[in-house]
């Protein structure tokens, strides 16, 4: 049984749930727009969550940004609360079964994860300092697992 999250922005015009079968928060990217979008500690963390489950209180008072990606808009489908700017979930049509919430816009308890990546250290901003720890995975772009793929082989897949 997948864990259910909620979340919501911060000034509360918005609020969610959605089950998710990775809960673990272990994914750190540092590119330019996860940065400048939601990126506080020059990173954002996203969360894989189960589309059909997404349930949304305030959804018209989001707001959905696509960013331009060398000149055309980027098919990743950004929500935003309208009101405050909280950064609240990524939506992609390729795979459309699946929506990442950001790690910060939740507000159920997450569980620590035991390791992590660290994606996209090509585009970190010159000022971060990488937490790198031991058992943790470092990659200049992607990483060479899934969300699904990290969960499962380390037996944290929630069925």
């Amino acid at each position: 049984m997948p864990v259910d999250l909620a979340g919501s922005c911060r000034c509360g015009a918005v609020a969610f749930t959605i089950a998710s079968h990775t809960p673990h928060p272990f994914m750190r990217c540092y590119c330019g727009i996860c940065r400048k979008l939601a990126g506080g500690g020059g990173y954002a963390v996203n969360i894989m969550g189960v589309t059909e489950t997404l349930a949304i209180r305030g959804e018209d008072r989001t707001k959905e940004i696509r960013i331009r990606v060398d000149g055309a808009p980027s098919r990743m489908r950004r929500r935003f609360c309208a009101e405050c700017g909280s950064a609240l979930w990524g939506w992609h049509p390729d795979w459309p079964e699946l929506t990442h919430p950001f790690a910060s816009a939740i507000d159920t308890d997450l569980p620590v994860p035991p390791s992590r990546f660290h994606m996209m250290l090509d585009f970190k901003a010159p000022w971060v300092e990488p937490e790198i720890r031991d058992g943790d995975e470092s990659f200049a772009r992607y990483p060479d697992q899934s969300i699904e793929d990290w969960h499962r082989s380390r037996s944290l897949w929630v069925a």
